[in-house]
């Protein structure tokens, strides 16, 4: 992945990014609540040699005591001091304590040396450093008196201390915070790039048309009203979900002008993509534009045509292919030119049936029966149905949706189309991300004048020769229009 792709992933998945952040956080609060203070008493000794006479003689005494400044800095943490320290009595620690919380510091190119002492009691961590203070002289002139001298090469001073800090150095509230926040949020950026690198689900139109070698001709935007409004129609005809429809309806009629699809199978590579609902609202989107449209229910397992379009389900194409009844008794008539044929009663062999001379006889008559003919099928994963009924059509429109439909169910779905040379006329991406200029611009574009709406009334058609229809009646259903496309169906298929 290159910093583009990179930082695409991090944005896509910001809600991992800021939960690692919140997570980041939470855990060092935690620690902080839960660490006891700390408190720290420090003392800074100074080193210098015994009066000498002459210049040369104190320079090299100078020069003496700078060399073995860090020989005195590793006796603050030796075994012989630590004893000497924890033997004084009323203290309460041990050797192995003094030397684990005593730290020598020596600055470059000095005499000093800083003792600091850390511990949870206040009053001890200033006692230890006290009595440090004094036994550290001790064993430093011991060390650096010669034998059988009385006094001292080296003479100790103290500097500065010993001095306890008045607050507690640990823990620290802001830095534990802030430590917390950038540990979090290094975590989330890095989980958000992992998973997009893991992740094999279909998100962009890019990859759509990659995976199928064929164009994506229709991107049908995510709307959190979906669920309670499947259909573009009523309040829904303005959103952008219905020009994204109305789009796909454009590009569908010239995706090839040398051959037009007539009958178009609209299926997915697994259930649940949203076949059924784009192939009711291509419907709904050609019956605007003037087409007029015969939808049919091919998903025999799983009908939902009806369900959407507040139709009944019986009779349907199961009983028309059966020969229990005529095709002109089952078709019904929904909203304007929209003509649908409900799938019937669930047969016990769809694929056989699907398959029959009498679907392709029956697609045969479809065709010059309407000026477009659009069969929803079952998945073409899950079952052989869709893939038979997309053969037989003029060709198929392969419906996924974002970031649910895997790479390798496109593929297979793909590769089971081409196994018939059946003909992929485009894909459709449902439910994609609108940046947010979309989301800026669209809603206030598609919103119709007040003083140029019809009250109870919305427009059919494109163009200036719309004509004003009845709105959607009751709920998921769409309302007849007055029309005799059914009596016209009837005298071309009679």
């Amino acid at each position: 992945m290159n910093l583009q792709s990179q930082l695409t992933a991090v944005r896509r998945r910001w809600w991992i990014v800021l939960a690692s952040v919140m997570v980041g956080l939470a855990a060092a609060g935690l620690i902080t609540v839960n660490t006891q203070p700390r408190y720290d008493a420090s003392v800074t000794f100074f080193f210098v040699t015994t009066p000498a006479d002459g210049l040369l003689a104190a320079a090299q005494g100078s020069a003496y005591v700078q060399q073995r400044t860090k020989s005195y800095a590793a006796l603050l943490t030796s075994d012989r001091l630590a004893q000497s320290v924890a033997a004084e009595p009323g203290l309460g620690v041990t050797a192995g304590e003094v030397q684990a919380r005593l730290t020598a510091l020596t600055p470059v190119s000095s005499v000093l040396v800083d003792a600091s002492f850390s511990d949870r009691n206040q009053a001890r961590a200033l006692r230890v450093v006290e009595v440090v203070a004094v036994q550290f002289v001790k064993l430093v002139q011991s060390i650096e008196t010669p034998t059988g001298a009385k006094n001292s090469l080296v003479k100790v001073e103290v500097m500065n201390g010993p001095r306890v800090t008045p607050e507690p150095v640990a823990p620290d509230p802001a830095r534990n915070l802030v430590l917390g926040g950038l540990l979090g949020l290094f975590a989330g950026v890095a989980a958000a790039i992992v998973r997009a690198m893991v992740d094999r689900a279909v998100r962009t139109a890019e990859v759509l048309s990659r995976l199928t070698s064929a164009p994506v001709i229709g991107e049908i935007p995510y709307d959190k009203s979906m669920k309670s409004a499947k259909l573009i129609v009523g309040a829904s005809a303005k959103s952008p979900r219905a020009e994204a429809m109305r789009k796909l309806r454009t590009n569908l009629r010239f995706v090839d002008l040398q051959e037009p699809a007539r009958v178009v199978a609209v299926t997915s590579a697994v259930q649940g993509e949203g076949k059924t609902t784009a192939a009711c609202n291509l419907a709904i989107a050609l019956c605007e534009a003037g087409w007029q449209v015969l939808l049919v229910d091919a998903d025999l397992r799983r009908p939902q045509v009806t369900e959407y379009l507040g139709l009944t389900g019986r009779p349907g194409l199961t009983d028309v292919l059966l020969g229990e009844v005529e095709l002109t008794d089952a078709v019904q008539r929904g909203d304007r030119s929209l003509l649908v044929l409900p799938a019937g009663p669930p047969p016990p062999n769809p694929s056989e049936l699907l398959g029959s001379k009498g679907m392709a006889d029956l697609l045969a008559s479809l065709r010059e029966s309407a000026d477009i003919v659009l069969i929803d099928t079952a998945p073409l994963l899950a079952v052989t149905d869709g893939v038979v009924v997309s053969v037989q059509a003029d060709g198929a429109l392969l419906v996924a949706r974002y970031g649910s439909t895997s790479q390798a169910q496109l593929t297979a779905a793909t590769q089971a189309l081409r196994a018939v040379d059946a003909r992929l006329l485009g894909c459709v991406l449902n439910g994609a991300r609108r940046s947010v200029a979309e989301g800026r611009y669209y809603p206030s574009y598609l919103e119709v004048p007040a003083q140029h709406a019809v009250p109870g009334r919305r427009r059919a058609g494109v163009g200036p020769e719309a004509t004003d229809v009845p709105a959607q009646n009751g709920a998921g259903a769409v309302a007849a229009a007055p029309t005799d496309a059914t009596q016209e169906f009837s005298q071309v298929t009679k």
